[in-house]
């Protein structure tokens, strides 16, 4: 076998090394006070869904499922889902895995819906943007982690860094394309009427985009969840650590059982979030 000439190698890991000592020195403040700001509202969140009582989140969701998909037995299954939960010992550990996934969906949101706004309006931008959200899409999530502890160290925030990262490329794909996909006649029509850019977006790009917008912030949703074992390697607290915890320890029982909690998890909010992107037939 003929060796690939070193002569050409290029030290990529190095000069990616010596940009992240960079950007550590020069932002190094921006990035501590940004840590404590997502800190504040992953605490807040985690402190909100561990007072609220466990039957009145039941009651919660049963309703809410049962309203949104119109049958009475999703509601009640849901809610039987998060009461076996508590029957198993995992209700703290699910609240705050909601929490970590409540703060990056919302993180996400924040970042992404402007985003794919920003995407819509002007070609050369999305052609910048989508080779970004490829690579963030097929690099492998536990590169992630590497950044992530060297900004903020080990804790909830890293962990949440790393997930919002991994989850935020769908919503800014699916509010561009719902966007894109909005006729031409409708918005020439608005434009007629005299309508703003500012007002075309709201009352006719963004309502009609809708449904394939929700699809996205399901897709963002499932991927937050899917990153909570990932993240309970720097940090995070919850059902991923307890899977962690299982696998280090070998204890198969306890690993079904956290990995139980987070299918039931995933599928609530995946099932209520699906519901809501999808147009009623009688609407």
């Amino acid at each position: 076998m003929t060796p690939f000439p070193e002569t050409v190698q290029i030290p990529l890991d190095k000069w990616v090394d010596a940009a992240m000592d960079w950007v550590l020195m020069t932002f190094g403040g921006f990035f501590d006070a940004l840590g404590t700001g997502i800190l504040w509202l992953m605490l807040n969140i985690e402190k909100f869904f561990l007072w609220v009582p466990w039957y009145a989140l039941m009651l919660v969701v049963g309703l809410l499922a049962w309203r949104v998909m119109e049958r009475w037995w999703t509601g009640l299954l849901m809610a039987a889902m998060l009461f076996f939960m508590g029957t198993l010992g995992y209700w703290v550990l699910a609240m705050q895995t909601l929490a970590l996934v409540t703060s990056a969906v919302i993180i996400s949101l924040a970042i992404g819906i402007p985003m794919g706004i920003a995407m819509a309006s002007s070609d050369p931008f999305e052609a910048i943007v989508k080779p970004l959200l490829d690579g963030m899409q097929t690099m492998p999530s536990f590169v992630y982690l590497i950044p992530a502890l060297m900004l903020f160290g080990l804790g909830k925030v890293p962990a949440l860094f790393a997930t919002i990262i991994y989850a935020v490329p769908p919503v800014i794909r699916l509010t561009n394309v719902g966007i894109r996909e909005v006729s031409h006649d409708v918005v020439e029509a608005a434009h007629a009427f005299g309508s703003s850019y500012w007002q075309i977006l709201f009352k006719v790009q963004i309502p009609l985009a809708r449904p394939t917008i929700m699809v996205g912030i399901n897709q963002t949703t499932m991927m937050a969840l899917a990153m909570v074992v990932i993240a309970s390697m720097i940090g995070a607290r919850g059902l991923g650590y307890e899977v962690l915890l299982a696998i280090n320890r070998i204890e198969i029982g306890r690993g079904f059982e956290a990995g139980l909690c987070i299918v039931f998890l995933a599928i609530i909010i995946d099932r209520l979030t699906y519901a809501m992107a999808t147009p009623r037939a009688h609407s």
